[in-house]
């Protein structure tokens, strides 16, 4: 899916965000996400790969681990996801 969710209001956004999460969650399908919004990615992935620079290069693969079940409220005030979010941006700024 390349950039899924630009065009949508943000409860619009949310409510894909985890249909996204269900689908893969009972389905079992495997779903790449190209995005340029850092929380919708940490949100969505069990793996985030950091892309930057010219040619593309990959600068840093994070492993999200906020397991199966998730929750717009309760993962994003996870201090590990503003780790993530900050590891993201550093990566970004330094390339």
């Amino acid at each position: 899916m390349d950039e899924p969710f630009a065009s949508v209001d943000a409860q619009t956004r949310f409510d894909l965000e985890d249909l996204v999460i269900d689908l893969h969650t009972n389905l079992g399908v495997t779903v790449i996400l190209v995005t340029h919004d850092i929380d919708e990615a940490l949100y969505l992935a069990d793996k985030v790969v950091v892309i930057a620079e010219k040619p593309a290069t990959v600068v840093d693969v994070i492993k999200t681990n906020f397991g199966e079940v998730r929750d717009q409220v309760e993962t994003k005030a996870d201090p590990r996801f503003a780790e993530a979010r900050a590891r993201i941006l550093h990566r970004l700024r330094d390339h």
